[in-house]
């Protein structure tokens, strides 16, 4: 889980357990759940969300710190 010094929470993206820029594992990482079911849900919300996931996903890749 990623913390600061302070013990916090953060929400980052997780570039070792990348498969397209790490977003899903790092909220994985965030929640404490399994990579794979949140890759599979983001999958669904895509295809069912009509594509708003996909754009939600870019602008997370793109504001998300690395961790």
């Amino acid at each position: 889980m990623s913390t600061t010094s302070t013990g916090t929470r953060r929400l980052t993206r997780n570039p070792d357990d990348a498969m397209l820029g790490g977003v899903c594992a790092g909220v994985a990482d965030y929640l404490g759940l399994d990579v794979a079911l949140v890759r599979v849900l983001a999958v669904l919300g895509a295809i069912f969300g009509f594509g708003s996931l996909v754009v939600a996903y870019v602008v997370a890749w793109i504001l998300m710190p690395e961790a």
